[in-house]
Formats: C-alpha cells, sequence, structure tokens
C-alpha cells in the first residue's frame, strides 16, 4: 500500500477523503466507497498503487478519441475500484469486482509504452477500463515520467473528482475523453449514485487546458428524452460548440436489462446535437456515416472512419481544403 494523496483526520482514528466528491469518512480497518482507499490506524493508505488489472494496445479511437492523434495507437491501462456505482457499467467486473492484477512501477509502464509493438508505435498512455482518478497516486507518478518521455497522457474517465486534484494533475494531461452519464441530479443519484454537477464542472476546467471529448450513454428510457439531451447539448455548447461529443448506443449489461437503445433514439438525438455543436459521433452503431468527421461549414468529407484506421480525406493545415473552416483535430498528418 501507498499513503495516498488528499485527505485528512477526523476524530476517533476516522479520516475523510478528499479526493472525489463522495467525501467518505472512513472508519480504522475499513475501505471508503471506491474500494481502493483504506483506513489503516488513522492513515489513509491507497490500496491499488501499481496494480494492473488491464492492459492493451489500443486504436485510439476506442477511447474514444476521434479528434485527438487519429489513427494512432496508444498503450491502455487500468486497476480496479470506482466511486460509481453505474447499473450499466461496461467494465464492471474491474471497477466493482476483484480481478487478478499484475504489479507494476511507473517506470515500466513508460517504457512498455514507448517501446514498439509489432509495427505499432504507441503516442502515449491512456488511463482507462476502470475510473482513472481511484488510481491517482499512481496515474500521476506515471504520468510525470511519461511527459518527461515525449509521451501523451489520457484520462478516460467519469469526471467525478475534486477540484484540488484535478488542479494538480490536468498539467500533465494532454487528453481526456470525460463521460457525462446523463443530465439530471435524479439519474445521476438514481442509476450511478453520483452528482450531476462536479462532472460538469470538470468538463468546463479541464476543456480550458487540453483536449477534451465527452461521451454520453443513451440508456433506453432514463436519459434519453429529448428535452434532456436537449439540455446536454446546450450547456456543452454553452462551453464550446467545438468539444466532439459521442452519442453511444446502451445495450444489456451489469444490473440493468433495459432493451437496447433504439437506432432512431440515436439519431434524433444526434440529429438535435448538430443544430449547435460542431462534430457529434454514434458509438456502438457499426457501419454509421455518423463515425466520420465532416466539415461543419460545408459538409466537406474530412476524416474517414473504418475498422482501426482513420484517414485525412479532406484535411490541409487543420482546416477544411474546400472552405478553409478551422477544425479541432490534433495529431492528424496530412
Amino acid at each position: 500500500m501507498r499513503e495516498a494523496m488528499y485527505w485528512e483526520k477526523t476524530q476517533d482514528e476516522k479520516v475523510q477523503c478528499r479526493l472525489c466528491p463522495q467525501k467518505c469518512v472512513i472508519a480504522a480497518g475499513r475501505k471508503g466507497f471506491c474500494r481502493v482507499r483504506k483506513n489503516e490506524g488513522g492513515t489513509l493508505f491507497t490500496v491499488n498503487y501499481g496494480k494492473c488489472s488491464s492492459y492493451g494496445m489500443d486504436p485510439i479511437e476506442k477511447k474514444p478519441l476521434y479528434h485527438f492523434y487519429p489513427g494512432s495507437y496508444i498503450f491502455s491501462v487500468g486497476t480496479f475500484g470506482c466511486n460509481l456505482r453505474c447499473g450499466f457499467c461496461q467494465n464492471w467486473t474491474i471497477a466493482q469486482g476483484d480481478p487478478d492484477t499484475v504489479i507494476t512501477t511507473p517506470g515500466k509502464l513508460v517504457e512498455i509504452a514507448a517501446a514498439d509493438h509489432q509495427g505499432h508505435r504507441s503516442v502515449g498512455i491512456a488511463y482507462t477500463y476502470s475510473e482513472p482518478f481511484m488510481w491517482y497516486e499512481f496515474v500521476y507518478d506515471t504520468a510525470r515520467l511519461a511527459r518527461e518521455a515525449g509521451l501523451k497522457n489520457v484520462l478516460v474517465t467519469n469526471g467525478f473528482v475534486n477540484p484540488e486534484p484535478l488542479a494538480l494533475i490536468l498539467p500533465l494531461i494532454d487528453a481526456m475523453n470525460i463521460d457525462v452519464k446523463g443530465f439530471s441530479d435524479s439519474y445521476y443519484n438514481e442509476t450511478c449514485v453520483g452528482e450531476l454537477h462536479p462532472v460538469l464542472r470538470t468538463v468546463e476546467t479541464a476543456s480550458k487546458q487540453c483536449h477534451v471529448e465527452v461521451t454520453t450513454l443513451l440508456v433506453t428510457g432514463l436519459n434519453d428524452s429529448e428535452q434532456e439531451i436537449t439540455d446536454l447539448i446546450d450547456w456543452l455548447a454553452g462551453v464550446d460548440k467545438e468539444i466532439p461529443l459521442h452519442l453511444s448506443r446502451y445495450f444489456p449489461n451489469y444490473k440493468m436489462d433495459l432493451p437496447p437503445t433504439p437506432l432512431d433514439t440515436m439519431e434524433r438525438a444526434r440529429e438535435i446535437a448538430m443544430k449547435k455543436l460542431s462534430h457529434v459521433y454514434l458509438g456502438n452503431v457499426p457501419g454509421s456515416k455518423a463515425n466520420n468527421t465532416y466539415c461543419p461549414e460545408c459538409g466537406e468529407f474530412l476524416v474517414g472512419r473504418g475498422g482501426d484506421r482513420a484517414e485525412n480525406k479532406g484535411l490541409e493545415d487543420k482546416k477544411c481544403r474546400r472552405c478553409g473552416r478551422k477544425i479541432n483535430i490534433i495529431g492528424l498528418a496530412d
């Protein structure tokens, strides 16, 4: 175990964790809501430092990041634990379970990420699969070494974190995909056991310091009403209409057995979003042209995506070749 960051003593050997908005007060010998921060004798420890449950070389589009080094690969790593309890969790076996792990170090991960992998070179490290903020100390140490090695750092996160730890790590982060699970407090409270406002604050803060994309999983009958989608779009457009939005199709998983999101719901949500946002994509809808990037000004076909590949079709110097409109894409070769 490693002593945790962001905590304070309270009384009777209890401690309060200050990493995330759950604000757990933890008695001696007990763990917090996330299951990975433990009070031992009045000191808060992180129990998953260096414990890796999942790793692999992934296309960066799987994060999903469509506007950050399209077509590249990124070394992806994760641990166990999460500070939300989403009933539809896609990675519940590691987020809420007790998976096997391997022990590693920040230096070893950077060494692996910098190596050649059967012809694929990684653009950096993605901290993903489970919630990276619940691996905070290890991610922070690894991100510092990765930055020194010239690698990019990517967080795939639920964004449910307090402002102080977010501010410390953000200078080391190059890109984030942030899940905005829905756009109502009731949805967050009942379906995810969390709160909406801290997540919105994370998006607003991070978008001023690194590349950000947002993902929302549309769950049948729970967060897919036109009103809730409209509220989400209005808020995101007010932050920055150039932030790419990924609307992802729900399929039954973990504790939730609702029908898959209807395709017409997905298309209607994208139609609403495209009225105010420049780039809207549909996830879990194979073969959809909504996976490609088009110029929001003239409609020119800019980036084609298929399988694990992204191909430049109409960009030159980050601008549309036809009309010259600037496009928010980082790292795509002309």
